[in-house]
């Protein structure tokens, strides 16, 4: 019976819907998130901010090989790029990677056909009285059959993913790979960042320890000359507990820091995916680091283009994006296409033959109907799941401009504070020569001297801690900024 011309139209609107759907893919399209704009674009400093000298607001800075080296250390260029490759925790960064690159592609791969081979040697007894044959009267039962069935064949099938829910489950699974790829940037950034900060507090530690020797060789100094006098007639016999108590007191710092030395350390062989029975520290030295003249710093525009989490969390928005297509295109219907080719034969040597042959081919549509409000809350999950994405996006961005902006204050108060102290310690040291000299001389208190070593033991370590945080958050400011390192590898 022919199609009336209702029936066609129909047939033929049905074809087209189907075609353009297959050429459509539902959920929303991902856009990268802008950037800050205005003003606060210019730069990161709060008004009020200590200006940090010695740093360049740039476009688009780079350093010229890895970062660290700026520092002019081979002690410490060699210690990180050791962490970089012995490192336990860039080794599961890596493997992170190469897992998700992994599912990306198998994600992929259920976009294209499908095809599979089969094979079966199958041996049966056939249950005649399940098919009738229960026998006659007077007629002999005819005994169950037994047997064997062969086959060989292939089979094929295609998801047309009309609405495109695979190119979707793609694009998710690349953006996740994506995602992975930054956390190991960062995992580099993080860990040459604390090999560095490590570096640092040790050569800082040794500084502070080296002052306090100074110290505590000038107060033995005093009980020495306190003793002299005494064996004169100069100074009562009292001066000299004084003098000694003062030299226990400044030995007692010692320790405090000889076990953060140590400490540190220890948390640098372990960076460097060691142990410290293994593997040894560099005696890092202040006075052979170099503070570089000059630190470029991206303007806040860029540097959401270069930091490693704001990449990493703009590729989970990406994901999270994508999700939503997928829970979309599980609204729709979906189409499957199948077609299988079988030889099947009682005999090895039939299997072969043009009688062995069976085919089948196969469209099916699954339409969901109802699921009990499933894939509609699956939607309603994903879409919600995308808006905590790109809030933590939002919160990533500005954790990052208030580490920059930390850092960049830090320094502006390090060059003052490292000014003052060198002030203070010259006019310490001076002071505890006058007054070492009048007592010596006996025109002087012992209380003046005992003071005086006091003041220069402060104004000492004072001067090396300031200078240790300036090293310190000169590396901050590298890391914060997400200088580049893969010229190392």
């Amino acid at each position: 019976m022919p199609l009336s011309t209702r029936s066609l139209r129909l047939l033929a609107s049905t074809a087209s819907a189907l075609l353009l759907a297959a050429c459509a893919t539902v959920g929303p399209n991902f856009k990268t998130p802008e950037g800050p704009k205005g003003p606060a674009a210019a730069g990161y400093a709060m008004a009020g901010d200590a200006p940090a000298s010695g740093v360049r607001l740039s476009p688009d800075a780079r350093t010229a090989g890895p970062w660290w080296q700026a520092f002019g250390s081979p002690e410490l260029d060699g210690a990180i790029r050791q962490a970089l490759a012995d490192s336990p925790s860039i080794a599961e960064a890596r493997a992170t990677l190469q897992r998700a690159q992994a599912n990306a592609r198998a994600t992929r791969g259920a976009q294209f056909a499908q095809v599979d081979a089969n094979a079966s040697a199958q041996n049966e007894r056939i249950n005649l009285a399940a098919f009738g044959f229960t026998g006659f009267p007077g007629v002999p039962a005819i005994p169950n059959p037994t047997i064997n069935l062969f086959q060989i064949g292939g089979s094929v099938s295609y998801d047309l993913d009309l609405f495109g829910g695979k190119k979707r489950a793609t694009e998710q699974a690349n953006a996740v790979a994506d995602a992975a790829a930054r956390q190991a940037d960062a995992a580099y950034l993080t860990l040459s960042g604390n090999m560095a900060m490590q570096a640092m507090r040790i050569a800082s530690l040794r500084g502070q320890i080296a002052a306090v020797q100074e110290i505590v060789a000038d107060d033995q100094r005093v009980v020495d000359m306190i003793r002299k006098a005494e064996a004169a007639g100069g100074q009562a016999h009292s001066a000299v507990s004084g003098g000694v108590a003062q030299l226990a007191e400044d030995q007692a710092l010692l320790p405090p820091l000889q076990r953060d030395l140590d400490a540190a350390r220890h948390q640098m062989a372990l960076l460097a995916g060691k142990s410290p029975a293994e593997w040894t520290a560099p005696d890092f030295d202040l006075a052979k680091l170099t503070a570089p003249a000059e630190v470029p710093v991206s303007l806040p525009s860029q540097l959401v283009r270069n930091r490693p989490d704001i990449l990493a969390a703009e590729a989970d928005l990406h994901a999270a994006t994508a999700a939503i297509g997928v829970a979309v295109a599980n609204q729709y219907p979906d189409i499957r296409l199948s077609a299988s080719l079988t030889q099947e034969a009682v005999t090895p040597g039939n299997l072969f033959g043009s009688s062995a042959t069976a085919w089948s081919v196969l469209g099916g549509v699954t339409a969901p109907i109802f699921h009990g409000g499933t894939l509609k809350a699956e939607r309603t999950a994903a879409e919600a799941d995308a808006r905590v994405s790109l809030a933590r996006y939002e919160q990533t961005v500005l954790r990052a401009f208030v580490q920059v902006s930390d850092v960049l204050s830090n320094l502006g108060t390090d060059q003052k504070a490292i000014e003052a102290s060198r002030a203070a310690d010259s006019a310490a040291q001076a002071a505890a020569t006058d007054a070492q000299n009048a007592l010596r001389l006996g025109g002087g208190p012992l209380v003046d001297v005992v003071q005086a070593q006091r003041t220069l033991s402060r104004a000492r370590r004072a001067l090396v801690e300031a200078e240790g945080r300036r090293m310190s958050d000169l590396v901050e400011l590298y890391a914060a900024t997400a200088a580049d390192w893969r010229t190392a590898s």
